[in-house]
């Protein structure tokens, strides 16, 4: 595969993939497509050497693996989530001639580029059906329903030096000025152009405003991919394609868990029990598992702050990684990522003999450094585990920024782990 097939193919998997739920769904079909076979988690597994299998949970998450004799496994563990604005319950709101929905913020937006946005909603609705049986179903508006308009610079002239946004009052998006709108017929309509026509009653959602602004190259030669969700969606794409790479005698393992934005802690996130679940049934000896656990290696793969060519302050000038420099090392003191020497130097090896640069991160010690699903991993299952990052600008903004380079060589060093 050519770095222009896969960045084409990147630009695709992000602009389809407008939630955790749709992430989720288009890795599956690529599982499928590659020979996988899906498992299901409230049904008895019986796996067979030489195959390889995935499974999903609360369709936000997804575990992809082999099955080989070997079981020195290469994990990638990556996350479907993204920062964003989350539809209310009861998100509908009427006043000063226009509807507005109200939003509850998710994860640690940066809240200023949402304003003036055309943005467009998806997520997962359940539904009664005439039945009497609850199901549900996926919903992508895609085309532009909502914007937040800007408070103009006349009644706020401190806008460019002291802006602060109150996320109950400022950033409710505005859809119509209809006064007749229904919220649950529009609902309806959205799931009948899904195909679902059998809707006795609408029960709970989870929906979430996106920009539609598709991902594209930017740079006098195309240096730069932007788009929405790169952060993580950029890594689910390199751990997707890596073990569908592979041949199935190859041990390796995929999670992408949901929920990272905002603490992991829950069924479907790296701190609940998806994966150990999994491992545990896979193998099902305790020596045997122990064995397994004891002799693979996580890859952690997130990104990583770019060093800023106007605030290179904020920055380790010793440890200021660069956009197409390539794939990044996490390291801290204090565990927020989980790399160790032992973990670092595999991974220098494999990148050494392929002939890929590496870079290392590590955040100012008077700053706060974030965490990944690392740390939680190597706690919860006991495994080895290696933080890494590719490189970009903007984290948390609603458009993103990576590298046209980085996230190619990141998937050729994975690749090298099992040669």
């Amino acid at each position: 595969m050519t770095k222009e097939d896969f960045n084409e193919g990147l630009l695709g998997f992000l602009d389809a993939s407008t939630t955790p739920f749709h992430a989720t769904q288009n890795m599956a079909g690529m599982f499928l497509n590659a020979g996988f076979t899906r498992l299901y988690e409230e049904k008895k597994w019986s796996l067979e050497e030489g195959k390889k299998y995935f499974v999903t949970r609360n369709d936000s998450s997804i575990i992809a693996f082999t099955y080989p004799k070997d079981r020195n496994y290469v994990m990638v563990g990556t996350h479907t989530d993204s920062p964003n604005l989350k539809l209310k319950p009861n998100p509908v709101i009427k006043e000063h001639g226009v509807v507005k929905f109200g939003v509850e913020l998710y994860g640690g937006a940066l809240l200023n580029p949402w304003f003036d946005r055309d943005l467009s909603l998806a997520g997962r609705i359940f539904y009664l059906n005439s039945q009497n049986i609850i199901k549900d179903a996926l919903i992508d508006v895609k085309k532009p329903i909502a914007v937040i308009p800007s408070l103009a610079i006349h009644l706020d002239r401190e806008a460019n030096s002291a802006k602060s946004i109150n996320a109950q009052t400022d950033i409710s998006p505005i859809a119509t000025c209809s006064s007749d709108f229904d919220f649950d017929e529009f609902l309806k309509e959205q799931l009948k152009m899904s195909g679902v026509d059998d809707v006795s009653v609408l029960y709970a959602n989870e929906l979430s405003f996106y920009d539609t602004q598709k991902a594209s190259y930017v740079g006098l030669n195309n240096d730069f991919i932007a788009s929405s969700r790169i952060d993580n969606l950029l890594s689910c794409y390199v751990g997707m394609l890596s073990i569908c790479s592979v041949d199935e005698s190859k041990p390796m393992l995929f999670i992408a868990s949901d929920h990272e934005e905002v603490g992991s802690e829950s069924t479907s996130g790296a701190g609940g029990s998806f994966l150990e679940n999994t491992l545990r049934r896979a193998f099902r000896d305790y020596e045997e598992y122990m064995l397994m656990v004891r002799s693979s290696i996580m890859i952690s793969a997130d990104n990583a702050h770019a060093v800023h060519p106007n605030f290179a302050s904020k920055h380790d000038s010793n440890h200021a990684v660069r956009i197409n420099g390539g794939s990044i090392i996490k390291v801290n003191a204090n565990q927020r990522y989980a790399s160790n020497s032992k973990t670092i130097s595999r991974f220098m090896n494999v990148a050494d003999s392929l002939s890929q640069p590496i870079q290392n991160f590590v955040m100012r010690s008077d700053m706060a450094c974030g965490s990944t699903i690392g740390p939680m991993t190597a706690s919860r299952i006991g495994i080895d585990v290696l933080d890494v990052g590719l490189p970009t600008y903007a984290m948390h903004s609603i458009r993103e920024i990576c590298g046209s380079d980085d996230a190619y060589s990141l998937y050729k060093i994975i690749l090298g782990y099992s040669h």
